[in-house]
């Protein structure tokens, strides 16, 4: 197995949790998203991963090695393959309740709060840092107060309950990033004392970004 990720990603970080709940080792491959105009872009990246995004996973079977991309999908297969410490609860209406959770941050705050948006931002659009900010945190805003709402629904020690889901996963990394960009997480107390929880819990803390080899 390998990984092909960046310290800092989301998705990746996402990943990296998955791996270490399923106590699964996979080979770390750094994609440094800034240097040289982003190593994703570059030739050998982009044949393993058109979209030329983070992560890339490498893993084979009887016919070969296999590239699997986008973080979701990379993580359900895995929970699929690696049916130990299960991700998703079992009864289908709690997995689709767990799979909404999780979407809400990944497709609905993520993907307009990345580092290719916010560097379209600034580069093709003209914004400056104030606006920037303003945009990364309304967005956060949005996704987060109706996470808050649904975590007084169901949350346990985790956000789904007392065990560790596809919506903890997302979860981490995202207050990771809204953190950096000190956004005020007053208002979310049950994202905040599952953030707590999560990062006290190995397998959440040795995926930490700043636990990783290409951390600088």
């Amino acid at each position: 197995m390998k990984l092909y990720g960046y310290w800092r990603s989301s998705a990746a970080y996402r990943v990296r949790i998955a791996l270490n709940l399923k106590q699964l080792v996979a080979e770390q491959v750094s994609v440094h998203l800034v240097n040289n105009g982003g190593e994703q872009h570059s030739e050998m990246f982009a044949a393993l991963n058109p979209q030329q995004l983070v992560p890339a996973f490498v893993d084979s079977n009887d016919d070969g090695e296999f590239c699997l991309t986008q973080s979701m999908a990379i993580i359900e297969y895995l929970e699929e393959q690696y049916p130990q410490s299960p991700l998703l609860p079992k009864t289908p209406k709690d997995r689709a309740i767990v799979r909404a959770m999780a979407q809400s941050i990944a497709c609905e705050i993520h993907p307009l709060d990345n580092l290719r948006v916010l560097q379209f931002l600034v580069k093709e659009m003209g914004v400056d840092e104030e606006a920037k900010m303003k945009w990364y945190h309304h967005w956060i805003h949005i996704g987060f107060k109706a996470l808050e709402s649904q975590m007084k629904t169901y949350s346990g020690k985790y956000c789904f309950g007392d065990t560790p889901t596809l919506v903890d996963l997302c979860l981490i990394p995202q207050v990771y990033n809204a953190k950096r960009f000190n956004v005020d997480l007053t208002d979310y107390p049950n994202i905040l004392r599952v953030w707590t929880y999560c990062n006290q819990q190995p397998a959440f803390a040795d995926a930490a970004p700043e636990q990783q080899a290409d951390a600088t």
